[in-house]
């Protein structure tokens, strides 16, 4: 692989070659913009849970479907609100927007509540304790698309505004799942263009500050556009033909492909100049240049690619739907590292570094920079250096232990959004139970009598944290009344499920995984042996999550580790150098997850973080973190070949310290542009995964793995064994601490 990868960069560095290259990736471009649909035109959830069809809350939705069919829909809440209690004109006004919503007949509306219809005792029985709150439940019809949802929250919303004028303080927030839903649609809308812009702009500016020359600033944002254009027409027309595109994705993707093909422009350039210096025609020194760089371009890219074929064994939907979305980009962005990048720099040649323009002449050694300097510290003192690292680096991963998940999407919404303020209104108002209770259906063979229903409940009910059960199996019913907790067929009950706690709290939630426990010995106990018992709603959700959220952690995480190991192994052909490679880089991991909890718990006082974070987290930190690691490597042994082995380690870090900084330095800040995103999620992982990043360049990777290095010695490219010396000593000046 190796081998064909050197000859594609070989070609594309050629007078011919280059032209070519460019000529053809502008005409891909050209092409599918103008013919393909783009990424964010099929972007979206394409499952509202994201959970595997055989999860125990999707069966209970079925169930529930089938067995109490008016029940279903997917809801949105119409939140009335305000600060005093509702008057007379109140009223009147909600009355109004009912009527108005029956009369309109959404095409998208499953079922409306005909609130103006109903009796005042009825009317009240929606309407909060506080009497400051109301709900006016809307069902829209199942399986609608994205869009379509928007519209209808848009539509709602519409017909609500003309009766809301001048009300007094009453204001209108729609919430739950429909609400959610057009609320993402919205934020995501302008998201995308405003983040590639900025992320565009950053890396201009970086760029301009690194090399102080206008050209190798372009250069890099040139080839990165041509690709983003291949890159998003090509998952365009991947989603047309039914491809599940997430959102957040899209968004990510762009960030990682011109931080990728930056920190690739990086790498050819700091070789690049150095050729020049050494030959005159630039065609030959971009050859020579990519001979050398090629290795550190493959496996960089390769790394991460392979980290995103393994997301396909998620259970997850949102987990899953990134790996085609980024094996699709990291694929052509490697394509774009391998052929495009050396061919534009090819055909710019010098003219690249003006005005310092590097000629072809015999230099003279100067004073040893920063880099230098470093590099001798280093290998003087390996044990102190090391330890000045880890230390403090370990103490930060600890803090990891104290992370505190959340499973609540709706709180990682921007305060003003619609959505979240009607939940938080409904929060404020009502019990913690009734925002999303749990539905508990039993469903056997024969008819369920009233005892068995009514036990069931009274054993509900002595568990930890439950609140209410209703109905009342055993209270007295009129005529007709049994058919809300009893089925047509009466061989199917349900109860509603009240916690005292929040439907997403961390306890609530254990809390239902307990009570599932019992399942089994309950229905043994009420004669029902051969009966199911299923769980619906909000917080049988978030236990399936749970769940499948922790599998996939431990089965990505572990094949994550061992494929980018083996990877590692191939690249540089040691058996030892992968192992303390791999562990620093999950050392950054741990570290900036830690760092990252401890900023956020004590400056902005978030107690709890999205429970996708560390996923997320590491596949892009650990398989970016690589990109240095093999960038330090390959020149290291470059080095040793002419070198002892220490000063090869020396000359290693004070040739690639310049360029790894700076990538390190543009890739952090690409990331940290997701701190502009209105979603905290986004927020609080793009500045995690900038942490990491910074922690990886300018510690682990220039200091931490070179200490290790110099331990190890000549074994530390085992079984290659570098020579410890000219003359098999230690090199001079050099000391173990």
């Amino acid at each position: 692989m190796l081998r064909l990868a050197k000859r594609i960069t070989g070609w594309a560095s050629s007078k011919k070659g280059a032209k070519l290259v460019l000529v053809l990736w502008i005409l891909a471009a050209v092409l599918l913009g103008g013919l393909a649909p783009s990424a964010s035109e099929y972007a979206t959830s394409v499952n509202a849970t994201g959970l595997p069809a055989d999860a125990q809350s999707l069966i209970a939705d079925k169930k529930l479907e089938e067995y109490f069919p008016k029940d279903q829909g997917v809801p949105a809440l119409l939140v009335f609100h305000k600060e005093s209690p509702f008057t007379d004109a109140d009223w009147q006004r909600v009355d109004a927007v009912s009527e108005r919503i029956e009369g309109a007949q959404l095409d998208a509306v499953k079922e409306a509540m005909p609130l103006h219809k109903l009796p005042p005792a009825a009317k009240t029985s929606m309407l909060s304790e506080s009497k400051t709150t109301l709900i006016l439940p809307v069902s829209l019809k199942d399986n609608l698309e994205r869009k379509v949802i928007n519209q209808t929250v848009k539509d709602l919303n519409v017909l609500a505004e003309n009766e809301l004028k001048d009300a007094g303080g009453l204001q209108l927030s729609i919430t739950g799942p429909a609400g959610i839903v057009a609320d993402l649609s919205n934020i995501f809308a302008s998201a995308d263009v405003v983040l590639l812009l900025a992320t565009i702009g950053l890396i201009f500016v970086l760029l301009i500050l690194i090399y102080r020359s206008p050209l190798l600033a372009f250069v890099p944002l040139i080839g990165a556009a041509l690709v983003y254009e291949v890159v998003n027409k090509t998952i365009g027309i991947a989603g047309s033909l039914g491809m599940g595109i997430e959102s957040q994705s899209v968004s990510i993707m762009s960030i990682l492909l011109f931080a990728a093909l930056t920190d690739y422009s990086l790498f050819i350039v700091s070789r690049f100049k150095e050729e020049l210096k050494k030959e005159e025609d630039k065609y030959t020194a971009i050859k020579r240049c990519m001979q050398e760089v090629t290795e550190p371009i493959l496996y960089s890219g390769g790394t991460v690619l392979a980290a995103m074929l393994v997301l396909f064994t998620a259970l997850y939907e949102p987990y899953r739907n990134f790996a085609p979305v980024f094996s699709i980009a990291m694929a052509l962005i490697l394509l774009g590292g391998l052929t495009l990048l050396p061919a534009l720099y090819a055909l710019v040649g010098r003219r690249a570094f003006w005005p310092s323009v590097p000629k072809a002449e015999p230099t003279a050694a100067g004073k040893p920079g920063f880099w230098g300097m470093l590099g001798e510290a280093v290998v003087k003192r390996p044990v102190r250096s090391g330890l000045l690292v880890l230390i403090p680096l370990a103490a930060l991963a600890l803090n990891t232990l104290n992370i505190e998940y959340s499973f609540n999407l709706i709180k990682s919404f921007p305060e003003d959004i619609q959505s979240r303020q009607g939940y938080e209104a409904l929060e404020k108002a009502f019990s913690p139970g009734e925002l999303a209770p749990t539905t508990v259906l039993v469903e056997n063979d024969a008819e369920i009598k009233t005892d068995q229903a009514q036990r069931l409940r009274e054993k509900l009910l002595g568990m930890d944290g439950v609140d209410q059960v209703l109905p009342d199996p055993a209270a007295p019913q009129r005529p007709g009344q049994q058919e809300s907790w009893l089925s047509e067929d009466k061989k199917t009950a349900k109860l509603e499920l009240r916690f005292a706690g929040s439907p997403y709290d961390q306890e609530t939630i254990g809390q239902l995984e307990a009570i599932r426990k019992q399942a089994g010995p309950w229905l043994e106990e009420l004669g029902l042996s051969d009966a199911k018992l299923h769980f619906a709603g909000e917080t049988a959700k978030q236990v399936d999550t749970r769940d499948v959220n922790n599998r996939d952690t431990l089965v990505v995480v572990a094949a994550i580790t061992a494929l980018i190991t083996l990877l590692l192994a191939l690249q540089t052909r040691s058996a030892v150098a992968p192992l303390y490679m791999m562990a620093t880089i999950i050392l950054s991991y741990f570290t900036a997850m830690g760092a990252g909890y401890l900023f956020f718990d004590k400056l902005f006082g978030y107690t709890e973080i999205s429970y996708r974070i560390p996923l997320y987290t590491f596949i892009f930190l650990v398989a970016l973190g690589v990109d240095y690691n093999i960038m330090l490597i390959s020149r290291i042994k470059e080095e040793a070949r002419t070198y002892p082995i220490r000063e090869a380690i020396s000359r290693g870090l004070t040739m690639t310290g310049g360029v790894i900084s700076s990538a390190g330095l543009i890739l952090a800040a690409t990331f940290a542009v997701l701190t502009t995103q209105p979603i905290m999620e986004l927020f609080i992982f793009g500045f995690t995964v900038a942490v990491g990043v910074l922690i990886d360049t300018f510690l682990i990777r220039t200091i931490l793995v070179p200490a290790i290095m110099v331990k190890l010695g000549r074994y530390s490219l085992w079984p290659q064994l570098p020579k410890e010396s000219a003359a098999g000593t230690p090199v001079r000046g050099s000391r173990s601490l």
